[in-house]
């Protein structure tokens, strides 16, 4: 019999997040995941901001791309980015706190598609994200394949 989805994709995340030094040095929260799903946020703080005083979008994207690792790692098909693209739609400011809700669109062989909208506290889009993902043939679980 099969794991049950949700149960692994808590796992393979508890694996990955033990081992996140990026995404935790950064102050990021892995607040949900499931299968083909994942939703971190992440408060601006001072040392994230450029010469405009708004949220470098460095930063915007490296939320973007975590959410997206922990989507496309759900699996218990060990993946990485093959490639991101990012829309900046409106600035972050020092202080507020994003998030970034990843979602699953396409997974077929070892590569799959997923897309991240990343708001402001208000609601509002601060940016667009799409990474493709290649599967490496690792698990993180022998059994629950």
């Amino acid at each position: 019999m099969p794991p049950d989805p949700q149960a692994l994709a808590r796992a393979c995340a508890d694996a990955m997040w033990a081992e996140d030094n990026a995404s935790q040095g950064l102050g990021m929260v892995l607040e949900a995941v499931g299968p083909g799903t994942a939703r971190m946020a992440m408060q601006v703080a001072p040392h994230m901001t450029n010469g405009h005083g708004m949220c470098h979008g460095g930063f915007i994207f490296t939320l973007a791309d975590s959410a997206f690792a922990f989507a496309c790692n759900s699996h218990n098909e060990r993946a990485v980015a093959a490639q991101g693209a990012i829309t900046f739609l409106a600035p972050a400011q020092r202080g507020e706190t994003l998030r970034a809700v990843a979602e699953e669109r396409h997974r077929a062989g070892r590569s799959g598609v997923y897309d991240v909208r990343v708001t402001g506290e208000d609601g509002r889009v601060i940016a667009e994200f799409r990474g493709h993902s290649r599967t490496l043939g690792q698990h993180f679980f022998k059994d629950a394949t």
